[in-house]
């Protein structure tokens, strides 16, 4: 056991070891990137500039400060989901940034460095780690390093979906090696010792889950078991954390704010308490993403404007009727207003649509379960097009510009959509809607009109800004793949 043991803390040792020298890599290719820029290709373009001359010892300390921020930031201890580790990232950028201008600022150094040489630095390693950090780290966890074994304790529908979640984010490094569940079926569907969860083991006796923990050298456990007994859920978490490492529990509380939520210690055994925080609620973060829309919507109409007159001439070439389809949709607060769209169907489009229910079953199955229809006669040959591109969105700028949208939000719901919205009509409507949301990245089409709802109901109550850059990059990249597109 003691052996065991050793092992795993050296090959952990080793692990972030390796770790540490791919960020010195990543960071050698930074630096030498900023010198090319500095010394190279910017004075082709700005012929007035200084020369430049590179010594590696004068800035040596960026690659020291550089790893220690990054270990201060758990960058080499903590377990981060993709999305995490970026923020961490730039944060770690961001701290540097500022450091090293206020030591130039206030040392007076500004001359022994090249400002622009430390900007471009920056600038360059908001991409540069991003992209090479986490495809780096799986080479080391395929290596079997920094692996962590993980047990889930349960064989239900909340272990199934914490071992999808774990297989889905690689960038945890967890290796689940099997299940603990009850010893005999409930009746409840629940798999009893011997069966099997997408092909791995669930064995039994949950309550002395302790011993696989010390037999099989478990480093982490997550307890998937909702609806247990308190006393019980109480006892087996506190024998198993006294032999794992880590301990993770799934809450079987649903549909709260989850992102940005905190633990709060009263100083009694009594007192824990779970803070969720209405980000949206606080008039600053509400101003900033405003803000946010509004710079963001002005830059993107500048860019995509002569792509949206040359769309605007595509349409009118193509079919009969106007290139800018309007229609009424519900915006903050309940109010309507007139959004924007390209026109990708022909103008009787709704006369067709009452002809296509009527007269097959299956597209009006497809028709109440979705509000799409896949393969759709009513849209013409340019529209396909644009659907498949999302450049049918384009002309929602100028709502985002009115104030009627924003650049990131929930669905703008039709008006005769409004009485379907049910319990998430409140929350939904709380924000203005957006070009694009939550939805739009998870399936898109593919997602029924309830699964849409609850997809922006969590959106709008777990809203912080981060979660807006997360879905614009995810956005880009769906529309590059075409995924749920129809």
């Amino acid at each position: 056991m003691i052996k065991k043991q050793f092992d795993s803390k050296m090959r952990s040792a080793i692990g972030i070891a390796l770790l540490a020298c791919v960020d010195v890599i990543i960071l050698s290719s930074v630096v030498f990137s900023s010198m090319v820029i500095r010394k190279d290709l910017l004075p082709l373009i700005f012929r007035s500039m200084p020369d430049f001359e590179f010594s590696p010892w004068r800035y040596h300390w960026i690659f020291l400060f550089w790893l220690a921020v990054l270990a201060y930031n758990g960058a080499y201890t903590k377990r981060f989901t993709f999305w995490d580790e970026v923020r961490a990232l730039w944060k770690t950028t961001f701290i540097i940034s500022v450091a090293a201008i206020t030591f130039l600022f206030i040392g007076k150094e500004g001359g022994a460095f090249s400002r622009t040489f430390l900007l471009s630095g920056c600038l360059l390693s908001l991409f540069f780690f991003p992209m090479m950090r986490p495809a780096m780290k799986r080479i080391i966890y395929r290596l079997g390093f920094l692996k962590r074994k993980l047990l889930i304790l349960g064989s239900g529908e909340a272990a199934r979906m914490a071992l999808r979640a774990v297989r889905r984010e690689k960038n945890l490094g967890y290796k689940v090696v099997g299940f603990v569940g009850e010893t005999t079926n409930n009746g409840s569907g629940n798999v009893c010792n011997g069966g099997l969860i997408y092909g791995m083991k669930v064995h039994g006796f949950l309550d002395k889950a302790e011993r696989y923990i010390e037999r099989c050298s478990i480093h982490d456990v997550m307890i998937a078991t909702p609806g247990m007994d308190k006393e019980r859920l109480t006892d087996i978490i506190n024998r198993v954390q006294r032999k794992a490492e880590n301990t993770l529990y799934m809450s079987d509380i649903s549909a709260v704010s989850v992102l940005g939520a905190e633990l709060k210690y009263f100083g009694s055994q009594e007192g824990l308490v779970i803070e969720l925080k209405n980000n949206l609620r606080r008039l600053h973060n509400y101003i900033l993403k405003k803000i946010f829309d509004f710079i963001a919507g002005f830059i993107l109409t500048v860019v995509f404007l002569v792509p949206i007159l040359a769309i605007s001439l595509l349409i009118r070439a193509t079919s009969k009727g106007p290139a800018i389809f309007k229609q009424r949709r519900i915006g903050r607060g309940g109010c309507a207003f007139w959004c924007y769209k390209f026109r990708t169907m022909y103008e009787d489009a709704d006369e067709k649509l009452e002809e296509i229910l009527k007269a097959d079953p299956d597209a009006r199955h497809q028709w109440e379960t979705y509000w799409k229809l896949k393969d759709d006669p009513r849209v013409t040959k340019a529209g396909k097009f644009l659907r498949e591109t999302s450049l049918d969105e384009l002309p929602q700028l100028f709502n985002v510009l009115l104030g009627q949208m924003s650049i990131v939000g929930p669905r703008p719901y039709l008006e005769r959509e409004r009485e379907h919205l049910l319990r998430f009509e409140e929350t939904i409507l709380w924000v203005p809607p957006g070009i694009t949301g939550l939805w739009q990245t998870s399936g898109r089409n593919r997602k029924t009109f309830r699964e849409r709802l609850a997809l922006d109901d969590w959106y709008v109550r777990n809203w912080n800004l981060w979660l807006d850059f997360i879905i614009l990059f995810k956005t880009i990249y769906v529309v590059i793949k075409k995924e749920g597109v129809y």
